[in-house]
């Protein structure tokens, strides 16, 4: 599939940087190549955090925005968040 804008939610943040959702049926390994996230490009800022949920499979993953030319963002792989229940 492909970046979504709808998917894309900021949850807040400050001049720092800010903290974005992202849903989609999309798996990491796509979500997270370099030029997924362009047509956001002018949203996005170096060091901003993306919690992506893959709408396909229990996951979420914690990723930062490495770097954003003002057309090309790339974000890093992606620490998994687990979402199981040991008990």
């Amino acid at each position: 599939m492909a970046y979504s804008a709808s998917g894309l939610c900021r949850m807040g943040g400050d001049s720092n940087g800010n903290m974005w959702t992202y849903t989609s049926a999309d798996a990491i390994a796509t979500v997270n190549t370099s030029g997924y996230f362009n047509d956001s490009a002018n949203m996005l800022k170096v060091r901003d955090t993306i919690i992506v949920k893959d709408t396909n499979t229990p996951t979420q993953h914690h990723c930062i925005v490495l770097s954003n030319t003002g057309t090309v963002v790339d974000i890093s792989d992606g620490t998994v968040i687990a979402e199981t229940d040991g008990d």
